[in-house]
């Protein structure tokens, strides 16, 4: 959240439909079809190659769009300004919001054809992006883009149908987060994240309810990347290469119902508790507020909730990694840097990206922000001036990197809206109002609906 991923925002919003609605709008108003306000990808490449070139000494101005908090917007636009000290012919313009506003307003100024020139993108919504000729074949800018340093683990992972739609930018982790001090209180070990099963983080969370003055855990239930995992460790995974569900009914009905084991055996709060929680977002998350020993988050936000929560927190890998038939766990883009296919300055743009990605000049303003960095060369560049909490998230993916199976496909169009239906369905159950295996049978009807 980030990603998404994604410190500056957990709740990513269902924007699927309003940009599939607007652009169908705008190209209505063109004369229909995709021959209006958003070229087709093969009039894509022929922008990345012809007249909007320009020569170096030319005046060029680029609009990039990211979301982000102030400290995002600050650190973005001094790296801006190193770029324009070394490139005085290129002025770029910020463009920013928050995270809740960002997909709307992209979504319009898309559809409208007055795209930023660059943007930040995110995995859920790159392919409904690129499906609608909405951005730029990074092959086409090969020769002023080096993608040749990044991880092999997400280097790919904006590739849809052959071509590169999206640049990661640094990289993160789904995992468990625990608080050895509420550990300690109880009078219980760290678990072996070796090897533990799902029935032992089941135990291990109803052990600490009893023996804390908290709870043992989090529900997980409200983030759909948790059920990729657990699907992921079945040999399954959330979507297929062609777009598909790519996991069984079956495996959705055992996911929920490890979450209603943990409710019944007093492992998380109850429905009330929990609903409440949830809409609290990461600062009223039980760690953060001392009231719970383990929860699941994203790599990156360590950092933040060790500060506030107060205490050193620790990752550890996700329960059921020798379970079963492969690790669930995977890198995921923490984003991506995009351009867009109309931009009359494809090169100009990809310099700027390469800026982005490969410039230690931007690399020790950036840091982590945008995840650890994709770029490994750039990636030990920060390592040395990572604080505590980044450098044990640092190391910790690290440690992990050997152990990953594949890294999941691009998610398909509408993948977004599974976020929303997820979190309702997971609270229908928690309530009671659903089994295990009502919940997988409406999962995956609405959500067969929402990428079809």
């Amino acid at each position: 959240m980030h990603a998404s991923g994604e410190r500056h925002g957990r709740r990513a919003p269902a924007r699927a439909m309003a940009l599939v609605g607007a652009l169908a709008l705008a190209a209505t108003a063109c004369g229909g079809g995709d021959s209006g306000a958003t070229p087709a990808p093969e009039d894509t490449a022929a922008a990345g190659n012809g007249a909007g070139e320009t020569t170096s000494d030319e005046q060029v101005t680029l609009r990039f769009s990211w979301w982000g908090s102030d400290a995002r917007h600050e650190d973005t636009q001094e790296v801006i300004d190193r770029f324009e000290a070394e490139h005085p012919n290129i002025k770029i313009e910020g463009e920013y919001t928050g995270w809740g506003d960002y997909w709307d307003r992209l979504a319009t100024t898309v559809a409208g054809g007055d795209a930023p020139d660059i943007m930040q993108h995110e995995s859920r919504y790159l392919r409904e992006y690129a499906d609608r000729g909405a951005l730029l074949d990074l092959t086409t800018v090969s020769d002023t883009l080096d993608l040749s340093e990044l991880d092999p683990l997400v280097a790919e992972s904006g590739a849809v149908d052959g071509a590169v739609y999206g640049v990661p930018t640094g990289i993160n982790a789904y995992t468990l987060m625990v608080d050895p001090q509420a550990f300690e209180e109880a009078g219980l070990e760290l678990p072996d994240d070796t090897s533990w099963t799902w029935d032992d983080f089941v135990q291990l969370a109803a052990d600490l309810s009893e023996n804390t003055e908290g709870y043992g855990a989090q529900d997980k239930g409200f983030n759909e990347t948790d059920l990729q995992i657990f699907a992921r460790q079945r040999g399954e995974d959330m979507y297929t290469e062609d777009g598909q569900l790519g996991f069984s009914q079956q495996t959705a009905a055992d996911w929920w119902q490890v979450g209603l084991d943990l409710l019944e055996t007093g492992g998380t709060p109850d429905a009330s508790i929990t609903t409440e929680v949830q809409a609290g977002g990461v600062d009223q998350s039980l760690l953060a507020t001392n009231r719970g020993a383990m929860a699941f988050f994203w790599t990156n936000e360590l950092g933040a909730l060790s500060e506030t929560s107060g205490r050193e927190l620790q990752l550890l890998r996700y329960p059921g990694e020798s379970e079963h038939e492969q690790p669930g766990m995977f890198f995921k883009p923490a984003m991506f840097y995009a351009v867009a296919a109309d931009t009359p300055h494809p090169e100009e743009a990809a310099l700027f990206v390469d800026f982005l990605l490969n410039d230690e000049q931007a690399a020790e303003i950036i840091m982590t922000d945008r995840g650890l960095p994709a770029n490994t060369r750039i990636r030990d560049f920060v390592l040395p001036d990572l604080s505590p909490a980044e450098q044990q998230a640092a190391d910790f993916l690290a440690e992990i990197e050997d152990e990953l199976a594949s890294p999941p496909p691009v998610p398909p169009v509408g993948a977004g809206e599974i976020v929303s239906i997820v979190q309702r369905i997971n609270e229908e159950v928690l309530f009671g109002r659903l089994t295990p295996e009502e919940a997988a049978e409406r999962f995956l009807s609405e959500a067969n609906a929402a990428i079809g």
